[in-house]
């Protein structure tokens, strides 16, 4: 090899010149101001690795498969519980569509998650072994428990039979509902990409706040507007905590949030902000004027809006798995932090 001669102790034959990285430049900067009259050989470092590939492996998880998996199972979860303080207060006409809705939810849910793995049995194999320290792991075994819960509920509510099966069949899904709506955040948050894991303390928040206004629009849509008091007020509630859960992911994480604001994700996320806001003002408006179309242009914002937040956090997820620098500029300043 011409040039200097790679060993295990660095390169040799490049003298003291040859020196690399930022901390080098500084270095050489410092002594320059001492007196020594020397400048740096190199530029400061650049955030890139060996053939300009990534730090971390870029998710390959399908976008529509995978953000549609976070959406509908934050749909079903919800709407399970909307379903069952409907019925617990005499409102079926607001029970049996969010019934139908979770069912419905819930199942393309899973044949998202199935079509992204590529084959049923890929799903059937986590269930071989239950590791309670594996987002993953638990998510499968949750979603086990949930679905046949979940689709009793509904078929026995469209029967008209069986109906203690039914209410039992209801309440374990409500019990479990909360758990299928912000387990996917958890999920998110295990993984090393940055965006999704810097923001672990506060996503769950902002996944529960965002299944809520899904539910809640999809509620406002199907039942009359006599009945969907409880789904206005879940529409207002699950938007405060979405935004606002959202805003202080976003200001506590630093760096790593940068791609929220930025290309797609800032798009996809301005609109999910835009179409909640407006969802929660056309949902209290409904309880006034009592107009289908009210509820309806409600139930459209809430639910689109979910959606584009949930297609933004995963595309924000993707872009800071693809920088180095959204990886390699915590891990200094953590260290930094901790001193020598």
């Amino acid at each position: 090899m011409s040039g200097p001669d790679a060993t295990g102790d660095g390169v040799q034959g490049a003298g003291r010149e040859a020196l690399t990285g930022s901390g080098a430049g500084r270095r050489r900067r410092g002594r320059g101001r001492r007196g020594h009259g020397e400048q740096p050989m190199v530029p400061d470092a650049e955030f890139s690795s060996y053939y300009g590939k990534p730090v971390l492996n870029r998710p390959t998880w399908r976008p529509l498969d995978i953000a549609g998996y976070l959406y509908l199972g934050g749909l079903a979860g919800a709407s399970s519980l909307l379903a069952a303080g409907a019925g617990r207060t005499g409102r079926p006409g607001l029970a049996r569509p969010a019934k139908l809705g979770a069912a419905g939810a819930i199942s393309l849910s899973l044949a998202a998650l199935v079509h992204d793995l590529g084959r049923p049995a890929r799903f059937l194999n986590m269930l071989r072994v239950l590791k309670p320290t594996s987002p993953m792991s638990v998510g499968s075994w949750l979603l086990a428990g949930y679905a046949p819960l979940v689709l009793a509920a509904a078929a026995t509510d469209v029967a008209g039979r069986y109906r203690l099966v039914g209410s039992a069949a209801t309440a374990g899904a409500a019990f479990l509902g909360p758990a299928v709506a912000t387990y996917t955040a958890v999920l998110l948050s295990d993984t090393a990409v940055p965006s999704w894991h810097e923001g672990y303390r506060y996503l769950p928040f902002v996944f529960a706040g965002s299944a809520a206004t899904a539910a809640a629009g999809l509620a406002l849509a199907a039942a009359p507007p006599g009945q969907a008091g409880p789904a206005r007020r879940m529409a207002v509630l699950g938007t405060a905590l979405e935004l606002g859960a959202f805003q202080l992911m976003k200001h506590r994480m630093g760096l790593p949030a940068e791609p929220y604001e930025q290309g797609r994700p800032h798009t996809l996320l301005r609109a999910a902000e835009s179409l909640t806001a407006s969802g929660a003002f056309l949902a209290l408006l409904s309880g006034r004027v009592r107009e289908r179309r009210v509820a309806l242009g409600a139930g459209a914002a809430l639910l689109s809006g979910s959606a584009a937040l949930r297609f933004g956090v995963f595309h924000a997820g993707v872009a800071s798995a693809e920088d180095p620098k959204y990886t390699v500029v915590p891990q200094r300043e953590r260290l930094a932090a901790r001193g020598p």
